[in-house]
């Protein structure tokens, strides 16, 4: 409110001053035919001093008198014709300015210039009115979403304290049972698969966790290069079994970033991983540190098939997943935290050429915005 106020008296006091230091356009438009009046008027005096003829004297007499007519007509006609549109507008206009976008001008009905300038402003404050009204509707769709979101994020979180304690138990179990089984049993495989399932079903429960109830970073000045090559290193642990070659090519004049280490190398391992995954068989995945425009960008690229264009706007969707081993959390979990450092995680694929996954992160939460808006 305070904002609106201050807006509002500048507002005013920016009118006030051009009132001040500049001519109405009344006087503008008056002084001409004034001007002229007057110049009248003299030529008259000097024409009943300079001739004595009587007939020459009523004729500049009646001369005079029909430019003073004219002037009085003139002078109605801008105040009926003019001046009273101009100041419904700007009462109008004050009102817009309060917030009332139902105000509208009756001199919109005219069939001139004025009319059309009547009509535009209608037609404005209309759009101005539809426009606030659209934003409310979202306003509450959001808050509406967001209260939905919230209570679901509490019951997963409730379900999935609630389904880890379980699943340690029957690993426990399946240690134990496995200890007591014969070398030559074919349990043994069984034991082997229910024992990766439980892992499985614990990850995809750490995963919903950490979605619904994430945990705020830990901002810090640090190394951006090492924390991807960290990153890279693990990933390139699960690439020794496959063709797969993953370089890291760190920028050299990258100064200390401020992020939360672990969540990044969190985030970098992820898209790694993904790249790998997405590979049919032998090729290569880049992930590139630059610094531009004072934000640090990180590319991670693959040599594999590619996202098909109609699938592409949904990887970001919790719980959607192409891979029947994927959970579908891991880039939602990935883009909100980018976005809690206030950058931005962005892809481009092309079918047949691969897939980049771009992290943009400021240098300094300071300079957040110019992440967003680049």
């Amino acid at each position: 409110m305070g904002t609106a106020f201050q807006q509002k008296d500048s507002f005013v006091d920016r009118s006030a001053v051009r009132r001040s230091v500049r001519l109405s356009w009344e006087i503008k438009t008056l002084l001409p035919v004034v001007l002229a009046l007057l110049n009248g008027v003299l030529l008259f005096v000097v024409a009943t001093t300079s001739f004595a003829d009587p007939e020459r004297h009523a004729i500049l007499l009646v001369a005079v008198i029909g430019a003073l007519v004219i002037c009085f007509v003139l002078i109605v006609t801008l105040a009926l014709v003019i001046r009273r549109p101009m100041l419904e507008l700007e009462d109008k206009i004050g009102r817009v300015s309060e917030g009332d976008l139902t105000a509208t001008v009756e001199f919109a009905r005219r069939n001139d210039e004025l009319g059309d300038l009547g009509r535009n402003f209608n037609l404005m404050v209309r759009q101005l009115r539809e426009s606030r009204e659209e934003i409310e509707r979202l306003h509450r769709t959001q808050m509406s979403r967001a209260e939905h979101l919230a209570t679901m994020g509490e019951v997963a979180a409730g379900l999935a304290h609630e389904i880890r304690n379980p699943l340690a138990g029957i690993a426990g179990v399946m240690d134990i049972v496995g200890r007591d089984l014969p070398s030559t049993s074919p349990a043994r495989e069984v034991l082997k698969d229910v024992r990766e399932e439980v892992l499985r079903i614990n990850r995809i429960v750490t995963d919903l966790l950490e979605t619904a109830r994430p945990k705020p970073p830990e901002f810090q000045f640090a190394d951006l290069n090492a924390t991807v090559e960290h990153a890279v290193i693990f990933a390139r642990q699960q690439a020794l079994s496959k063709a797969i070659k993953v370089h890291c090519i760190k920028s050299p004049d990258l100064p200390m970033v401020e992020h939360d280490t672990a969540q990044i190398h969190q985030v970098l391992l992820n898209l790694v991983l993904n790249a790998m995954q997405a590979l049919d068989g032998p090729g290569t995945v880049t992930v590139t540190v630059e610094v531009r425009g004072g934000l640090a960008f990180v590319d991670v690229k693959d040599t594999g098939p590619g996202i098909p264009p109609e699938i592409l706007p949904n990887i970001f969707r919790p719980f959607f997943t192409t891979k029947g081993h994927g959970t579908g959390l891991g880039l939602s979990l990935a883009k909100r935290i980018v976005e809690d450092h206030g950058g931005k995680l962005e892809v481009s694929s092309k079918v047949g050429h691969g897939t980049t996954f771009s992290m943009i992160l400021p240098i300094s939460r300071g300079n957040a915005a110019a992440a967003v808006a680049d």
